[in-house]
């Protein structure tokens, strides 16, 4: 197994609840309020922090829009930013 890793469990409430135990939690950065996101593949659970999920999917659309559009570079990325700006202008 990793290095890294470690087993933890919670039990299921009447409600379908369950309380994340805290090293779960800080390992995902989580705290009161926030939100977290289950990810279901075939009978495994990932659970994951949603603003960094949402982050990622954000990163990954972006990367694939600017492949189509043949950018490959940061600095040709900011170009065609402030080409757009002006535009509006």
């Amino acid at each position: 197994m990793f290095s890294n890793a470690f087993i933890d469990n919670a039990k299921v409430m009447a409600k379908g609840q369950i309380t994340i135990p805290k090293d779960v939690r800080d390992v995902l950065g989580v705290s009161n309020g926030d939100r977290v996101t289950f990810i279901v593949e075939g009978k495994s659970v990932r659970l994951v922090n949603s603003a960094v999920y949402a982050m990622q999917m954000l990163q990954q659309e972006l990367s694939q829009e600017a492949d189509k559009t043949g950018l490959t570079s940061e600095r040709e990325i900011i170009d065609l930013v402030k080409e757009i700006r002006n535009d509006k202008e």
